[in-house]
């Protein structure tokens, strides 16, 4: 297949407004959890891309806070995790200021009296640097943590001061179910109202994910046929070439279908999905989303499929199965493979299917979402084709890379120059977001930090739509609990999944698009 690639030009870039983003008014970040591999890999790498872009206010502090007495060595762990993360030498002077931000506190999450303490010791950083009395609390703790901190910095007056703001992160998981879902809200709640809670779910940082509404809605291209009239089926993969990755324990207990697909997965539905919203505001954008949630039907559960990685191959190297992985059950039933059909009953989207698959141990680490078109009504160049080139003229395909290898690509058909008779093939017109703009050391926590700063819940989730999604999937993981998995494994690692799902998708007449990532 060829392909045409594109790219911005300098003039393009150099028209570019740059610096015009809002800086946060000074404050304290306080992450629970802060021992945690979270924030060393991706926390404070952010943090500092942020530092380094001007964008930290001058009077600012980040408190770490675990259960564990770290004392000044957790500043300088965190500083060799910039380094090894972020490429960066050891002695940026930036990196010097940054580090001179960072507190450590040692907490008990249960015990109500070390608030008190650590209550005190935020008025004292906060006297100390000029600060005043604005919190972000980040919640990068083991989900059973959630509610008693929560429910602590209530019981402190910590949630809704006298003087300056709070506002609190959380991170998935939000619930393992609908009810828990809806249980964790009301303890959210009672101590935080909804506009200073915000849900995060990293894959909406991503530049690529953000792009998808810009690409809908900021050209005059696509959207006029992004609808059932001209869409014949979508595709979204989130296929992962690691397995659980030490994380034995927490997979037992979430599987693929909480893990992947009730967020990240769901999310991308509903951006694909959803209509233009009256503008890029927080309640405009979540209002459209949970319209598309709330426009599938209850998914049969024949149309969902579940696998678990056996041994195999990746990347040359022999891996073990997903039972044998450390504090994994020899006999576990947790699914590390989902596959859906789902359908969204409303105007623009009825009758078109889309297929949802997420997966550990894949042949290929890719996140894509593939936007086939449909034929045209009268395929006349495959009447004159001396099919000598070509088989079979291909239907057009928008596949838009979300990672590794970010960008969009058209698929269209063109005539082969080189022959006599009307042979088609398919081309690409691919676009890369590294050779346009660069390559960006950014992990997509960057603008999710950033915004919750700045008080803009744009980008995160709802307790509306957390719980329609778990409303949707409750009655599937239900089902599954009930009925234990007949044949696990049943996919090897390095495979493309188990045949069940290469079934799920045949029986609407496709196939999974395995061919990943960019074609150059």
């Amino acid at each position: 297949m060829a392909t045409a690639q594109m790219s911005i030009s300098a003039e393009d870039l150099s028209q570019i407004p740059h610096g015009s983003e809002k800086i946060p008014e000074a404050g304290i970040m306080v992450i629970f959890g802060a021992s945690g591999d979270l924030t060393r890999r991706k926390l404070l790498p952010a943090l500092f891309h942020l530092e380094k872009a001007g964008l930290l206010p001058e009077k600012f502090a980040i408190v770490g806070v675990a259960r564990r007495a770290l004392g000044d060595e957790f500043a300088e762990d965190m500083r060799g995790g910039i380094i090894e993360f972020d490429g960066l030498p050891a002695g940026d002077p930036k990196l010097d200021n940054f580090i001179s931000r960072i507190r450590y506190f040692p907490l008990r999450f249960d015990a109500l009296e070390d608030y008190a303490v650590l209550k005190t010791e935020l008025e004292r950083i906060a006297e100390e640097k000029g600060i005043g009395g604005r919190r972000l609390y980040y919640l990068a703790t083991a989900p059973e943590h959630f509610a008693p901190i929560i429910e602590n910095l209530g019981a402190q007056g910590m949630a809704q001061p006298e003087r300056g703001t709070a506002a609190v992160v959380i991170e998935k998981p939000f619930g393992h179910d609908l009810d828990s879902a809806r249980a964790l809200n009301c303890q959210v709640n009672a101590v935080f109202r909804e506009d200073q809670v915000f849900r995060i779910d990293h894959y909406l940082g991503k530049e690529t994910v953000q792009n998808i509404l810009v690409f809908r809605f900021a050209n005059g291209i696509f959207e006029p046929i992004w609808n059932r009239n001209y869409i014949d089926h979508v595709q979204i993969t989130v296929a992962e070439t690691l397995g659980v990755e030490g994380r034995g324990p927490f997979y037992e207990k979430a599987g693929a279908l909480r893990d992947v697909v009730q967020n990240h997965v769901m999310e991308l539905v509903s951006l694909v999905a959803l209509e233009p919203p009256s503008s890029f505001e927080a309640e405009s954008v979540r209002r459209e989303k949970l319209k598309v949630w709330r426009a599938i039907p209850s998914i049969p559960i024949l149309d969902v499929v579940r696998g678990q990685y056996g041994a195999g191959q990746i990347d040359g190297q022999d891996v073990v199965s997903y039972r044998e992985e450390p504090r994994v059950s020899p006999q576990s039933g947790a699914e590390t493979y989902a596959a859906a059909r789902v359908e969204i009953e409303n105007w623009r989207w009825a009758g078109v299917p889309f297929y949802l698959r997420a997966g550990k141990r894949m042949q290929k680490r890719a996140t894509e979402i593939s936007i086939q078109f449909k034929q045209p009504p009268l395929l006349i160049f495959d009447r004159l084709a001396s099919r000598a080139v070509c088989q079979v003229i291909k239907p057009n395909l928008l596949t838009i890379r979300i990672q590794p290898d970010e960008g969009i690509a058209l698929r269209f058909g063109a005539k082969v120059p080189t022959t006599m008779e009307m042979d088609v093939c398919p081309v690409n017109m691919d676009f890369d977001y590294a050779e346009a703009f660069g390559k960006s050391s950014a992990n997509g926590y960057e603008r999710l930090l950033l915004d919750a700063m700045l008080g803009d819940q744009t980008l995160f989730s709802h307790r509306d739509g957390v719980e329609t999604t778990w409303a949707l999937l409750t009655p599937v993981l239900e089902a599954w609990a009930n009925k234990k998995p007949e044949v696990f494994p049943n996919y090897a690692a390095g495979s493309w999944g188990p045949e069940c799902a290469d079934h799920l998708i045949a029986r609407g007449g496709y196939a999974w698009r395995n061919d990943l990532g960019r074609k150059v």
